[in-house]
Order: C-alpha cells, then structure tokens, then sequence
C-alpha cells in the first residue's frame, strides 16, 4: 500500500519514518510505554532506528501493518504513534497505540484512533477492528472505550510481552460504531434474555 496521511481536528497522523527516529527514542524512555508495549525493554537508539528506517516502511509496502506518528497540526510535535495491523482476510484489523507522556490526558490519542478507525473502515473496507491490551493497562482501556470501542472481554496468555504470557482486555469496533455502512451485511446476535 502507498504511504498515506491522515488528519483530524487537531492532529496529523502521517507515515513513520527516518525522520522520527529522535523522538521516538526520547518517547520509547518513558517506564509506561517500556511496561504496557511490546518494544524492547531498554529501548535503544538502534531500536528506534530499526523501526522508523526498516519496520515501519515494510509494514506500508508489503501492506500489512500501517505505522503513523500521530502529531499536533499546531507545531509538529509528536503526540504518540499509532498502528494499524492486518489480521488475516477476513476484513479484520487490530490497532496499537502508545501516547507520549507530556501529551496524555488531552484526547490525542483518542481522536487519533476515531481518525484511523474511519480510515480503516472506509479506505481498507474493514468490518472488525480490533483493540487488546494486558489487564491493567487502564488508560489504554479508557482511550479505547472513548474511541467507542466495546469492551469483549478477557482472553487468557493472548500476549506475549518481552518473554511472559500476559492476559488481555478485548474490544471491538464496527463501522455502525462510527455511522459508516460495513462491507458484509452484520447480523448481531437476537436478545433472548441470556438464554443459551
């Protein structure tokens, strides 16, 4: 896929790239994003390298994975970074993201990912995106949830992160989430009072 830029109100979510490789590596210092991602753990320079000069390009060529530093129209400056991941055929996605300390609490993140969610069901055709993170990672459950993102439920060992297998929170979002038509007919589950 060709490298594409998104905008929203007060954001720019452009492709990772060389030039982002500083800011990453100051980010990627922060204990939080260390603890809660699966980055390397000391996060080097070379680690930032290795994803802003090489991963992040391929992900965008070979059209699997969509890397974007989300940051502020105002000045530039790096607010986050936000992935998109391919899950297979079936117009399914997952996102990834993490929110630099200096800029949590504002709702960047959450525009960010409202922004990428359109995207993704309008230029990807997506029916499903998908969004986990390891139980106790609360503010990413709360971006999520303000995103609009349903909470699913808790999936045992889903996360392997630096060596252990970690438990995750789960939710998803669907076009209807956002007012966008799905590309296959959606027929959710009929309410028959908890019955099985």
């Amino acid at each position: 896929m060709e490298p594409i830029t998104l905008t929203t109100e007060r954001l720019i979510l452009r492709p990772v790239g060389p030039q982002d490789a500083d800011a990453v590596f100051l980010a990627c210092q922060d204990p939080d994003i260390q603890r809660w991602t699966v980055i390397p753990s000391p996060y080097t320079r070379a680690d930032a390298e290795l994803w802003t000069e090489k991963l992040a390009p391929a992900g965008w060529r070979e059209d699997t994975m969509y890397s974007f530093a989300v940051v502020q129209r105002t000045d530039g400056a790096l607010t986050g970074a936000l992935g998109i991941d391919r899950r297979g055929p079936s117009g399914t996605y997952e996102v990834g993201f993490w929110t630099t300390k200096e800029h949590r609490g504002r709702g960047f993140t959450t525009e960010a990912v409202r922004g990428a969610a359109h995207w993704v069901f309008t230029a990807l055709a997506a029916d499903r995106l998908e969004w986990r993170a390891e139980i106790g990672n609360a503010p990413s459950r709360t971006v999520a949830l303000r995103a609009g993102f349903r909470m699913e439920g808790e999936q045992r060992s889903a996360l392997l992160n630096k060596g252990i297998r970690r438990d995750t929170w789960t939710g998803a979002l669907i076009p209807a989430d956002l007012g966008l038509p799905g590309t296959h007919p959606y027929l959710p589950s009929p309410d028959v009072g908890g019955a099985l």
